[in-house]
């Protein structure tokens, strides 16, 4: 018989689980509308995403639901994905038991002493900036106390919830061996107890055996269960091994709740995963890696202001071999110069192929554009680098073994601004319970014998993965967002949003480790250059006269003179009012669901920061952007950094510095070095700011033509690669794909585009038929910026902003994604129309643009006096219409908007 396939086999059922999805749209749900009470809204930190409130509503069903009213669900299993906010979930629960069903005793076990430790902060320690409690927690006007307890006490306190938080291990000593001071099976019996248990994956030794263990731990949780018939165990994990048949049957009817890691990332929460394959020696990887991380660093500061610490984490599979590493990576730090990495970077390109990994590129070019600079950079890079910012994290996490004083707080508070660590060297302890989101970087280190991966090797490396890929919240324009804001494929995404994992180049390897990854439904693929692809004009469309005689109409720009840029307010900058600063924020996530997601500064205030000119001549030398020859690039008329000082430009020493710090902290707490750290974060958003709004060009009201022929051609271009989690990719909105076009409206043969921009185009092709009963020609014309990314032409096919009035001036304008071509025998009308994925708000001012357009029509001019042209822009083309963007063009083009009707 032929061996069956893993696609052969039906998804596995669930039966509590798919009883619970169908309850919940049951229009007979008795509760169909429950939401969640408000006072975990008011008493927690973080407010619950849309699927941690599926999870307490589907666990809220399984306690008073009647169609559980004679089923006890003493027993349930959340399996959601790492970065998911199961924490966040048990916190709310406990307040959810305690309020609607009177438990005050809670027993939380793990079984390694890091996420017992990281748990307690979040549960218990009011001190800590992952307590994920308000300060003072209240219900209906009571005070509620959360207690850590090493046994719950005979006599209760009323408003008091009593917690246990211990390393499954004693737990199950204490019931095992009954001892004075320890809690043994009676203990449980006394007064109900919820259990919640974390990385529940680890409960399974008994089921998993051929025979049941005298003293194992699932037996030693399974006695506390049913020590009192109101006992309840709530499990998490990420991975569960339901792929076993033991442990499926375990738990297929107590899995309550799935949120996989593919929805996860497809939601957006998380970075995307890229590989980047090598030969390199590890030495060589090191440097690859080092002068990526300060890329990164480097262009969110000098691109969007913001700073961020890029973590690396180098990942041995023996401690010798970790501890080696970290002796050649300091070796390697402290013999570097300009030279040595100029030329490291020469060799590099003599060996790069088209496939490099194209985000190495990206930083490759960036430090040979910037040679003049290397002697400040590489400075930089030794005291970002030094052996006082490396944690070795190699100590034994169940025997005597500790980090050194400070390490364990600085391993859970790494995206602290007052946390300099940038690297981290272990073997197996952050595997599990590592919360940290700033990790952008894993490097595997190859001197080990095991190059090839077993399958548990490679999955608990995909594990890693799965946890380094959280999100980053960095700030971007004052706000923050606890989702991807850029396309999946742009530079700033593969920069700012995107884990990469640096790997060995060895067949069998990466053979295994693709297949942990997809097995866990991590969308990945390598980070390369992929073959370039044609796309073609069509060939029946090159024969009609719109290609051999028609035009398409940009907006002309002018060039701005020198006298133009006269003073900083030219940039949108502001010199006259104070200036704030977001220095220590609590970095508190106060809604998920917000469409702008902001801080809570509810335990900040604001406090004058004392400095003087030494500080702001310090910035401006530590940022290339403001010595002197760069800045006179930007500001023409500038003739020394004085003057830059002066009242007309930067007008510092008249204005004073705040900055907003925890409660706690007062202006006197502020170090030299904060201080010199505050004064850069707004030297770089001035430096963002001149770059942005700094062009030589304006636009105009003034519309030129182009030949069709000329600017429609042919070109090539790539498609991002993901050679796992196949499916997932496949319903992403902003999955790159090639996609073959026949019908005739559309002028090439193929696209390559997201599936947002195949809705649209499909969208378009469902009305071509309405639109040929006004008009003789119509065709739809991708403007790709492949086309002409390397050609003069390529500032010609761009709309400048024109509108005097525009709040924030964008000068470098934006070829939008396509143009609808309608043309009758009376006049001919252009459509820009943008698709968009994701957050828009960064990008509103290209809209803003397409609408002034529209609501300006008299006001535009052309380059000859000509009838009957009409150029009209649409709102952004969300996926699914959910802006109604086809009502709009239905509007325009049909519904009489050219016999005077107003859109």
């Amino acid at each position: 018989m032929a061996k069956k396939t893993k696609e052969t086999f039906k998804p596995l059922s669930l039966p509590l689980y798919d009883e619970l999805v169908q309850l919940d749209h049951s229009l007979l749900n008795d509760e169909l509308g429950w939401v969640t009470p408000t006072y975990l809204a008011e008493n927690m930190v973080h407010t619950f995403r849309d699927y941690q409130e599926s999870a307490l509503r589907y666990f809220h069903y399984t306690m008073t639901n009647k169609v559980f009213e004679y089923r006890r669900i003493n027993h349930a299993l959340f399996n959601m994905a790492t970065g998911s906010g199961k924490t966040d979930l048990m916190a709310g629960l406990i307040l959810y038991l305690y309020q609607e069903h009177d438990y005050q005793n809670f027993l939380f076990i793990v079984n390694t002493n890091s996420v017992l430790n990281k748990t307690i902060d979040n549960l218990t320690n009011k001190q800590s900036n992952k307590y994920l409690y308000q300060p003072v927690i209240e219900i209906d006007g009571e005070r509620l106390s959360i207690v850590k307890v090493d046994e719950f006490p005979k006599n209760q306190s009323k408003n008091t919830i009593y917690i246990k938080l211990a390393s499954v291990q004693s737990v199950a000593s204490d019931i095992f061996t009954q001892s004075e001071n320890s809690m043994g099976a009676q203990d449980y019996a006394r007064n109900k107890v919820a259990i919640l248990g974390d990385e529940a994956h680890h409960y399974s030794a008994s089921t998993k055996s051929e025979k049941e263990m005298e003293q194992s731990w699932e037996k030693a949780i399974n006695t506390i269960l049913n020590a009192n018939e109101d006992n309840k165990l709530l499990e998490f994990t990420a991975t569960i091994d339901l792929e076993n048949k033991k442990v499926y049957e375990k738990y297929k009817d107590k899995v309550l709740y799935r949120y996989g890691l593919d929805r996860f990332i497809q939601d957006r929460y998380s970075k995307n995963v890229k590989r980047i394959q090598s030969s390199n020696t590890d030495e060589e990887n090191m440097l690859n890696v080092v002068l990526l991380s300060e890329f990164r660093r480097r262009y969110a500061f000098e691109l969007y202001g913001t700073y961020i610490k890029p973590v690396i984490m180098f990942k041995s599979q023996k401690i010798d071999a970790s501890n080696e590493a970290n002796n050649l990576f300091n070796q390697l730090i402290d013999k570097l110069t300009p030279d040595y990495i100029l030329a490291f970077l020469e060799r590099q390109a003599k060996v790069m192929s088209e496939d490099q990994s194209e985000t190495l590129g990206f930083a490759y070019n960036y430090f040979l554009k910037n040679k003049e600079d290397l002697p400040q950079i590489v400075k930089e890079m030794k005291r970002e680098f030094s052996p006082s910012r490396i944690i070795n994290a190699n100590d034994s996490d169940r025997g005597a073994g500790m980090l050194e004083k400070g390490q364990y707080e600085a391993l859970n508070s790494l995206e602290s601004p007052n946390n300099l660590y940038r690297v981290v060297f272990a073997v197996a302890k952050l595997t599990e319970g590592w919360d940290v989101l700033n990790l952008y970087d894993i490097v595997r280190i190859s001197n080990y014998k095991d190059t090839k991966g077993d399958k548990k090797t490679t999955m608990a490396e995909a594990q890693l993965i799965g946890r380094g890929a959280r999100y980053n919240p960095f700030e971007l324009d004052g706000e923050k967002s606890y989702q991807r804001r850029f396309e999946d494929d742009s530079n700033p995404s593969l920069i700012l949003e995107t884990l990469h994992y640096h790997t060995i180049n060895e067949p069998q390897y990466l053979k295994n480790l693709v297949a942990a990854l997809d097995e866990m439904n991590l969308p990945t693929g390598e980070d390369k250059k992929n073959p370039l692809l044609d796309v073609k004009v069509k060939s029946k469309f090159k024969k009609t006269d719109v290609w051999k005689y028609g035009k398409l109409y940009y907006n002309q720009s002018i060039e701005l003179s020198d006298d133009y840029y006269d003073g900083l307010t030219k940039y949108s900058l502001n010199n006259q009012e104070d200036i704030v600063i977001n220095w220590l924020s609590s970095a508190k996530e106060v809604s998920y669901k917000a469409d702008m997601v902001y801080e809570d500064y509810t335990d900040m205030h604001q406090v004058p920061v004392e400095i003087d000119r030494r500080f702001i001549e310090k910035a401006m030398n530590r940022l290339t952007f403001f010595h002197f020859d760069n800045l006179k690039k930007y500001m023409p008329l500038l003739n020394s950094r004085d003057e830059f000082l002066g009242e007309k430009w930067l007008n510092i020493t008249n204005r004073t510095i705040y900055a907003n710090i925890p409660m706690k902290m007062t202006s006197h707490d502020l170090t030299a070095q904060e201080k010199l750290r505050i004064v850069e974060l707004y030297l770089a958003e001035v430096a963002q700011k001149i770059k942005k709004n700094f062009n030589s060009h304006r636009g105009t009201n003034k519309f030129i033509g182009y030949p069709v022929k000329d600017y429609v051609t042919d070109y090539k271009k790539r498609i991002p690669n993901y050679d796992t989690s196949k499916l997932f990719m496949d319903k992403n909105p902003q999955t790159v794909q090639r996609f073959v076009i026949d019908d005739d409206y559309f002028v090439y043969e193929s696209a390559i585009i997201n599936l947002t921009e195949k809705q649209l185009i499909d969208r378009i092709g469902e009305r071509v038929q309405e639109l040929k009963g006004h008009y003789s020609e119509v065709f739809l014309i991708r403007m790709d910026e492949n086309m002409h990314r390397e050609s003069a032409k390529s500032e010609n096919m761009k709309l400048h902003e024109f509108n005097p009035n525009a709040k924030d001036v964008h000068f470098e304008g934006f070829q939008p994604d396509f143009i609808l071509y309608l043309q009758n025998a009376d006049f001919f009308l252009q459509v820009f129309i943008e698709p968009k994925g994701g957050k828009i708000e960064e990008q509103q001012w290209k809209e803003d643009l397409l609408m002034y357009i529209n609501e300006h029509e008299a006001e535009l001019a052309f380059e000859e006096e000509i009838d009957g042209v009409k150029i009209k822009g649409l709102k952004f083309y969300t996926i699914n219409d959910g802006r109604n963007t086809m009502k709009q063009l239905a509007r325009i083009a049909i519904d009489g908007e050219f016999r005077g009707l107003s859109i």
